[in-house]
């Protein structure tokens, strides 16, 4: 569970309904009509810019990973991958195919050695995968950074509907002050809308979607190492570049669970028998 994301969401929304409700009263920043027209309008417009099947998937994984946290961390991969290496120079490419390993990605390219498949057929599909799934989650930014778009706008036009009504009927100048007000809450719902929950969250998978991208991009390499049976610590200089300066090994391959024992948690990913 991503605990900045919750926070966030929850921190909003309390300073913002205790401002308003130390103000005034709560119940006229209610109305309905305003309401669903920036919701119904910010999805049908957001429907139409992407294709129907498209918005259904998106919406849930997008989601899912904004409220979801990574566990596993490069450095853990690259540990692994260095344990994997040593049993296959030692048993073969073969013994790994039973090894169990939790992230789906990772154990394809380790089933794709184990198969005896060539470096090249490996590249292809590893890459091919990599490239579809970053699609799917750029597409999931895509939709909350539309809804981010369309909502304020939508505020807007139920204002001037708003407006609308309130100017058609001036016969009583006491009404015009709560009708206007009235008018103004779309923009308020498109505004909060936009800003505290679809904008956050497309920026939030965007940045996830490149650290996903650079995460798989270590896991391929490693494959790609593991396949060539690499001298271990070749293979470690080769994937510590993927790494900060400060999470890089000094002296061997126990400094990668360094990380994991400071914070008091247990390294992850699966250890190689």
């Amino acid at each position: 569970m991503d605990i900045a994301t919750l926070a966030g969401l929850a921190v909003g929304i309390t300073v913002v309904s205790l401002a308003i409700a130390t103000g005034s009263d709560f119940s006229i920043f209610l109305n309905t009509p305003g309401f669903l027209i920036v919701i119904g309008g910010t999805f049908a417009a957001t429907m139409i810019k992407f294709p129907l099947s498209g918005f259904f998937v998106s919406m849930p994984v997008g989601m899912k990973a904004a409220f979801t946290n990574d566990k596993d961390q490069p450095r853990d991969y690259i540990k692994l991958a260095i344990q994997l290496v040593k049993k296959g120079r030692k048993s073969g490419l073969i013994s790994l195919e039973k090894e169990k390993i939790r992230n789906p990605f990772f154990k394809k390219g380790i089933q794709l050695c184990a198969d005896g498949r060539d470096l090249e057929y490996i590249r292809k599909v590893l890459t091919q995968e990599m490239a579809h799934s970053i699609q799917r989650e750029e597409v999931g930014a895509k939709v909350f950074q539309a809804i981010g778009d369309a909502a304020p706008a939508f505020g807007m036009f139920g204002t001037l509907v708003g407006l609308v009504q309130m100017l058609s009927n001036m016969s009583d100048p006491s009404s015009i002050g709560p009708a206007m007000a009235v008018a103004l809450l779309t923009t308020l719902y498109g505004v909060l809308l936009a800003n505290l929950i679809a904008l956050p969250i497309a920026d939030k998978l965007e940045d996830k979607a490149r650290r996903e991208k650079t995460l798989r991009s270590l896991i391929i390499e490693c494959v790609f190492q593991i396949q060539q049976l690499q001298n271990p610590t070749a293979m470690r200089e080769i994937l510590e570049p993927y790494l900060p300066e400060k999470q890089r090994a000094i002296g061997g391959d126990d400094a990668y669970t360094g990380g994991a024992k400071n914070s008091g948690r247990q390294a992850p990913l699966k250890k190689v028998a």
